[in-house]
């Protein structure tokens, strides 16, 4: 199926040409048909004869419905411009041409109506010349009479053309449906219809529908007025939803792909008319089928930040249009280059950010936009419209560019460093500091960038091989109970003694991180391989032996033997028997 849009000055015979083709009423309210005029949007279709079906989005013409008119082209991308030859090309001719420039409508179709009441060549050839400088640019045109019949068989010729040359839709990509009818139907519940554009929609579907993420199931589908179990884009499709009353839905809303879209409030944008600085600060944005108030902030010559009274579900290279309601004009084209851009809090931030923006197309790019935001979620950035880049560092679903790694990477040594000289008695620097020093939103990502002289042992970050330097006064220290401990290497020394030496928590925590000293228990330390030296002494004891003999062995206390009996048997080397009495393991 292919799907086209009308456009053209009202009464200028659109709905009656579409009439005519497809032998269906497109306007769906009795007050149209009566007032001669398309207020809402109408739907009708067609089989050409060369074998596509093109199903129409009928728009209104009148100045008053602009906005109607915009909610059917705004996902369409095809339009049939209709223009009468006994008035030519009218006020709303140039206004429907600008929206369709602005949203950047490529693909179309001139028919000049009204053929039969004065010679349409004039007319065509004006409305040609203004349809060339569009984005449309030089399209075919055909001369009919909706009343008489005379051209349609060219028309229809032209069409089937026209829609041979259209670019194939993307069947799997993430559905963002733009509703532009909700209903309610006896017995079957919600339903709303709207043009899909890409991806393929399938009864029994879990949808969101935004704003606001409500999930909604998919009941049945209809395309073309039948029902269907899968209906792939570009189509005219109505669905019925389920998990959603009909007042909780309105045009503009969006069904979608779960967590596949970013409801953003701000978004970046280039203009397609310019200088930026003279556009009103309060337009209306229309994307899609949404009309939504938003707030100009000039930054460049023709970019612009726009803040937008209600989220909506935009990515990058989204085309959209500003128009002032109060002047009922088309102000700009924009096209969308950034979905999630960053807060302009300093000084410089704004022209800073429209440098950026100016080195940007509109081209989803998931390497650039990497590489400019230097970390990001997978998941978000695939909802901007970019694709993964490969072999980038990634952990906890988000991904580094690798130059913002080395960087990072660096400074974090650097801190670690300063750390260590700054705190030389501290296992290393917190991770959750490693993580706020780098500037990551996740302290797993502090991990890729350890490199080679980093680790990180219990939530610390420290450098890797021999423990730095401790302070001359811990040395000092260490020197004179390691002297004590030579002469009796078992006589741990007491709690006062170690005060007196200066030892407190920290400077044996340091002793024995640095492999100074050794903790058999707490309180309790000894000289590094003083386990080797208590299982030399306890061979010569006969087996088994008691704790008493051990002691006397040891020439130690208590206090000391019996961590050091613990510690032995922990490690295998001794077994405590029954009666309490000990061997060593062969």
């Amino acid at each position: 199926m292919h799907v086209v849009a009308t456009a053209g000055h009202v009464d200028h015979g659109k709905s009656t040409l579409v009439r005519a083709l497809t032998g269906m009423e497109p306007d769906r309210w009795a007050a149209e048909r009566r007032r001669g005029m398309t207020i809402d949007l109408g739907f009708a279709w067609t089989t050409l004869p060369t074998g596509p079906t093109v199903a129409f989005v009928d728009v209104p013409g009148h100045e008053r419905f602009v906005p109607n008119m915009l909610a059917g082209v705004g996902p369409v991308p095809a339009v049939l411009f209709v223009v009468a030859a006994d008035e030519g090309w009218m006020p709303q001719s140039r206004e429907h041409l600008e929206a369709l420039h602005a949203l950047n409508v490529r693909h179309g179709l001139l028919a000049v109506t009204r053929s039969d009441l004065m010679d349409p060549e004039a007319a065509r050839g004006e409305a040609l010349e203004h349809l060339a400088g569009s984005s449309l640019g030089r399209v075919p045109s055909v001369c009919v009479s909706g009343l008489t019949g005379a051209g349609l068989d060219d028309l229809r010729a032209a069409l089937g053309t026209l829609a041979a040359r259209l670019p194939a839709p993307d069947l799997h990509a993430d559905v963002r449906l733009w509703v532009d009818r909700a209903f309610t139907i006896h017995g079957a519940g919600t339903v709303v219809t709207g043009t899909l554009a890409g991806g393929t929609l399938r009864v029994g579907d879990e949808l969101e529908l935004g704003p606001g993420g409500r999930r909604v199931g998919v009941r049945g589908l209809q395309s073309l007025g039948v029902p269907v179990e899968s209906a792939p884009a570009v189509a005219r499709v109505a669905v019925n939803l389920r998990g959603v009353p009909r007042e909780a839905v309105r045009r503009g809303d969006a069904v979608l792909t779960p967590g596949a879209w970013l409801a953003t409030r701000t978004v970046d944008v280039r203009l397609s008319t310019g200088p930026a600085a003279e556009l009103p600060r309060h337009v209306v944005l229309h994307a899609g089928t949404a009309a939504v108030a938003v707030r100009v902030r000039p930054l460049g010559v023709d970019t612009a930040r726009l803040g937008l009274a209600q989220p909506l579900p935009l990515r990058i290279g989204d085309r959209a249009l500003l128009r002032d309601p109060g002047s009922r004009r088309v102000t700009a084209g924009v096209t969308v280059l950034d979905v999630v851009p960053p807060v302009l809090r300093r000084r410089g931030a704004a022209a800073a950010r429209a440098a950026e923006l100016g080195t940007m197309d509109g081209t989803p790019d998931g390497a650039a936009e990497l590489r400019r935001r230097g970390v990001v979620r997978r998941d978000e950035l695939v909802a901007m419209g970019a694709s993964e880049p490969a072999g980038v560092p990634q952990a906890g679903g988000w991904l580094v560019d690798p130059a913002a790694a080395a960087q990072r990477a660096a400074r974090l040594a650097d801190a670690v460093a300063a750390h260590a000289v700054a705190n030389p008695l501290r296992p290393g620097m917190p991770l959750q500091t490693a993580r706020h020093v780098t500037g990551m939103p996740d302290a797993r990502l502090v991990e890729l960038l350890l490199g080679s002289r980093l680790a990180v042992t219990e939530g610390r970050v420290h450098r890797v091989g021999p423990a730095g330097g401790l302070p001359d006064a811990v040395r000092d220290a260490i020197a004179d109970l390691r002297a004590e401990l030579a002469r009796r290497p078992f006589a741990a020394p007491e709690a006062h003694r170690l005060a007196e030496l200066g030892l407190g928590a920290e400077e044996l925590a340091a002793a024995v991180r640095a492999g100074e000293l050794l903790k058999i228990a707490d309180g309790i330390y000894l000289a590094p391989g003083a386990e080797g030296a208590a299982l030399e002494r306890l061979r010569g004891l006969p087996s088994p032996f008691t704790l008493s003999q051990a002691r006397q062995a040891l020439d130690t206390t208590r206090r000391v033997a019996v961590p050091i009996m613990e510690l032995l048997a922990r490690r295998g080397i001794t077994r405590r028997l029954p009666d309490h009495t000990h061997e060593l393991r062969s």
